[in-house]
């Protein structure tokens, strides 16, 4: 008896592939916009002190390709903290800013 080939437990991604000579950009500055038909990714590097961000790569996608984007990106991101921990955000109050910060000076009457 012959058994029939696995079905796929869900949807088969295509194949995809790569040019060797595809430049890769680093990038730490994103500007999205929108219309009611795309959204606009430009992504940028920007150096400390060296002027205007530079815009090496820009995307635009349909708002159904951006929220699956999104949706890959998160499910990618939880992965990831779970094999390597948390990835903080600078700026957001960690347990220590909270109990050691200094005293707020007290507010005068009337304010």
């Amino acid at each position: 008896m012959v058994n029939p080939p696995p079905h796929p437990s869900g949807p088969q991604l295509p194949a995809m592939e790569i040019r060797p000579d595809l430049p890769v950009e680093y990038v730490n500055l994103v500007r999205i916009a929108h219309s009611p038909s795309e959204l606009v990714f430009d992504f940028a590097h920007l150096l400390p002190g060296s002027g205007p961000a530079k815009v090496t790569a820009r995307l635009v996608m349909s708002p159904l390709g951006a929220k699956l984007f999104y949706r890959a990106l998160t499910e990618n991101l939880a992965r990831y903290e779970a094999a390597f921990g948390a990835i903080p955000i600078p700026g957001d109050p960690t347990l220590a800013d909270n109990l050691f910060r200094p005293p707020a000076p007290p507010e005068k009457p009337g304010e």
